[in-house]
């Protein structure tokens, strides 16, 4: 399907058209079908999956929006997969071995006597030093415990380092994209104070002493309201 008859299919779609539904769905079914093939094997039956995943497809539907510059099928992607992974941890085919729930767990408490002592929390890059682990164990320990941190968190020590523990380059991957869209889509329904914060932060690619100064408060402020945002959505993903 080329992209003007998506987006004609998708305004009929949100405006209750089940005929244009039914054409997107069959038109990205392959697509739907090579993001569950990720999935199988994980204790959850295909159809299961089949349904969870067409969920989120409707989800893109009602939350696409042309100004996101991208094709609708690279949008669907990362909704579809938020929606499998959250329907898999809520029934539990996602486990977490014992190794990363004591890893998360040290993390945890390293993190309190930081915050407690420096009255900021400390970067990835800080706790993969002192835990004597890969900066990328300490992301998946701590998405694996829900802990207020986010894959949008700084890699580096400074505010001007770049963020998520790849360093996305600050020409934007494809990878950068997908992240900013389901980061967009999360940030719905946020008060307007803490959506512009976000929106500087990881759209404007502002430090948050650049943020501060605009919003005229200081530098630990916006720490502290990152922090408590970022959980915020968290807990929606």
């Amino acid at each position: 399907m080329e992209r003007d008859e998506t987006i004609y299919y998708i305004g009929r779609a949100k405006n209750g058209d089940e005929k244009a539904k039914q054409q997107l769905l069959e038109s990205n079914a392959p697509l739907l079908k090579s993001i569950i093939r990720r999935f199988r094997n994980k204790g959850v039956e295909y159809d299961d999956l089949f349904q969870i995943a067409c969920i989120g497809f409707l989800k893109a539907i009602n939350n696409f929006d042309e100004s996101f510059n991208v094709k609708f099928s690279t949008y669907t992607v990362p909704m579809v997969v938020v929606e499998i992974k959250r329907y898999m941890r809520d029934n539990g085919a996602i486990k977490v071995s014992r190794t990363l729930k004591v890893l998360a767990n040290k993390i945890n408490r390293y993190i309190d006597e930081y915050q407690t002592a420096h009255n900021a929390p400390p970067s990835i890059e800080h706790i993969a030093e002192k835990m004597g682990v890969e900066p990328n164990e300490v992301v998946i320990a701590m998405d694996s415990a829900r802990m207020p941190v986010s894959l949008f968190d700084q890699a580096g020590e400074d505010d001007s380092s770049l963020e998520l523990i790849d360093k996305i380059p600050s020409k934007e991957s494809p990878e950068d994209l997908i992240d900013k869209i389901q980061l967009s889509a999360l940030i719905e329904g946020l008060p307007e104070r803490e959506r512009k914060i976000i929106i500087l932060r990881y759209f404007r690619d502002q430090t948050q002493s650049e943020i501060a100064e605009n919003m005229g408060v200081s530098q630990v402020q916006i720490s502290r309201l990152e922090n408590k945002i970022l959980e915020k959505i968290r807990l929606k993903f």
